[in-house]
């Protein structure tokens, strides 16, 4: 598989799926660098319409993770007990 066709596959998933780059990586068996990479960098000149609405998926990802971040050490916490 080529670069430009791991690109576009990864963005058509993260747009079917909305998962987040950790979810992407363990799917395609790539890290999570070479993901964001991918994702970030690379999309951007393959195509730019794709990109723009991928983007717009990391950028929700970004502005949630700190609730995603307390409910999992709320579960920890939880389970612990």
């Amino acid at each position: 598989m080529t670069i430009k066709t791991r690109v576009l596959k990864e963005a058509e998933y993260i747009l079917k799926t909305g998962y987040t780059i950790r979810e992407i990586a363990l799917t395609f068996h790539v890290s999570k660098s070479t993901v964001h990479k991918d994702l970030h960098e690379r999309l951007k000149y393959i195509d730019k319409v794709k990109y723009e609405e991928v983007d717009k998926i990391l950028q929700y990802h970004t502005r949630i993770r700190h609730i995603r971040g307390g409910e999992s050490t709320k579960k920890k916490y939880l389970n612990e007990n």
